[in-house]
């Protein structure tokens, strides 16, 4: 008798027992079934002899590290070595050549001044700081450096980078998270599409330098966040572009870009890396060009390496903007710092540039024009010369209209680089990841103008080019 009243007892505080004690204690009771017959259902273990596991491994064969093996023909497994200083003229084990591969557009590379403040630099820090910002890597230059930026910016602040390609690819995902959407050039760079991929938004492509495109695809955004207002107050938008063109020579349509900004609720991103030194009456880049004010923009991004004639990367806006890359910019919080002797020499570049730039950008312009227009005249039929007019980045390519594959186009680009070498002067075949640009554009021979181009040395490079051209199209038939 007593033993039955336990029972009913029980089943009477079963029935008094709320919904969320009792889903407990069923979830409680799924889970012992679970574990017993999971129990019983799991593999054991087979033993194999000695005899046996020897036999496996001589049977084992492993996988190789790559699917095929390499063209050995490609021009990442044949380096092109340099013997001596690089500058104006660089040599390649045949003598000097021309130098027109290297983004040196202002020389500041051999620039005297800019060598001294690196050796005093050199003697006061050592070569380098050997950590990070945040970890005792952060010297008085440094600093000096970024408040020089920020001032010949004229903006707020500027954070530094210890690498051009890491500043595109810290900066864009230090802001741009999951949900977001970001509007991008389909020309970008790829330290930029990197940038785009790390930030896990949902990245839309216009075409390249195509505003009315990305207006149609900010009216589709449009109609898409007015159907769920909820979702779309909580979505950010940004643009990012180049102020000019690394793939393609060509200057961003900036004015367009601001207005679309301003009507769309936008943030802009603009990459200045090739722009800055080159464009606008000081210097500034695509900002100073088109005279429109650093309150227009939300972040600048920029490299160091080519225009500055150093290494490392900046990006500058309000303090607010900036501060925040300095906890959450991957590139900054976990790269060794910049080392201090290239921090001397990149302010030291600041002070020549801002100095003289209204000699210097024009007559690199002028200088630019000069290429363009020649090689416009002067190249084969089947070629073409691509770029803004003044831009220093000059892409000679086939037309579209030759009907050679890319792989074609690559292996006639490669033996007109080698002709356009015995004519003395160095030019690349621009090099791209195609199968993981987003966009790559086609293959071409990537030219940078430098300011201390002559007249007679410009003539020698249009000649050179153009003929090498004629020579391989002629032998090749194409």
């Amino acid at each position: 008798m007593p033993k039955m009243w336990n029972v009913y007892e029980s089943f009477q505080a079963l029935l008094e027992a709320g919904p969320y004690h009792l889903a407990f204690e069923g979830f409680l009771l799924v889970w012992v079934i679970w574990l017993l017959v999971a129990a019983k259902s799991r593999p054991r273990p087979i033993k194999l002899t000695k005899k046996e596991e020897e036999q496996l491994l001589a049977e084992w064969t492993p996988e190789p590290l790559l699917s095929s093996a390499p063209d050995p023909e490609h021009p990442a497994l044949n380096t092109r070595t340099v013997k001596g200083k690089l500058g104006h003229y660089v040599d390649l084990g045949s003598g000097p050549l021309l130098n027109l591969a290297s983004h040196d557009y202002l020389r500041f590379s051999e620039h005297e001044g800019i060598e001294t403040a690196a050796l005093e630099c050199l003697h006061q820090y050592g070569v380098g700081s050997c950590g990070p910002r945040g970890f005792y890597g952060t010297t008085e230059v440094h600093l000096a450096l970024e408040q020089r930026l920020a001032e010949f910016f004229q903006c707020e602040s500027c954070v530094l980078y210890s690498y051009g390609f890491s500043t595109m690819a810290s900066a864009i995902p230090a802001y741009a998270k999951s949900g977001d959407v970001i509007f991008a050039d389909e020309a970008v760079s790829f330290c930029i599409q990197r940038g785009l991929q790390a930030s896990r938004s949902r990245i839309v492509y216009f075409r390249h330098n195509d505003s009315g495109h990305l207006q149609q695809l900010l009216e589709q955004q449009a109609i898409i966040d007015s159907k769920n207002p909820k979702k779309a107050n909580a979505t950010r938008r940004f643009l990012v572009v180049e102020g000019l063109y690394m793939n393609t020579g060509n200057i961003c349509r900036l004015p367009e870009l601001v207005e679309l900004r301003h009507k769309y609720k936008l943030r802009l991103f603009i990459d200045e890396s090739c722009a800055f030194g080159t464009l606008g009456p000081h210097g500034r880049g695509a900002l100073d060009h088109f005279n429109i004010p650093m309150s227009e923009v939300d972040l600048i991004m920029g490299s160091l390496e080519y225009g500055g004639g150093s290494t490392g990367g900046f990006a500058a806006g309000t303090s607010f903007v900036v501060e925040h890359q300095r906890l959450n910019g991957l590139g900054y919080v976990f790269s060794a710092s910049l080392p201090p002797l290239l921090a001397a020499a990149a302010k030291q570049m600041l002070e020549i540039l801002e100095a003289e730039a209204k000699d210097l950008v024009p007559t690199l312009q002028h200088r630019a024009s000069q290429l363009h227009s020649g090689l416009a005249v002067a190249l084969p039929a089947k070629m073409c010369v691509s770029g803004s007019v003044i831009s220093p980045i000059k892409h000679v390519a086939f037309k579209p209209s030759s009907g050679l594959t890319v792989k074609q186009q690559e292996s006639a680009l490669h033996r007109i680089v080698q002709e356009v070498e015995q004519r003395g002067v160095a030019v690349v075949v621009a090099s791209l990841l195609r199968s993981k640009e987003v966009c790559p554009p086609p293959p071409s021979i990537r030219l940078v103008v430098n300011v201390r181009l002559t007249d007679a040395e410009i003539t020698t490079a249009i000649t050179a080019v153009a003929d090498a051209c004629a020579a391989v199209i002629e032998a090749e038939a194409l």
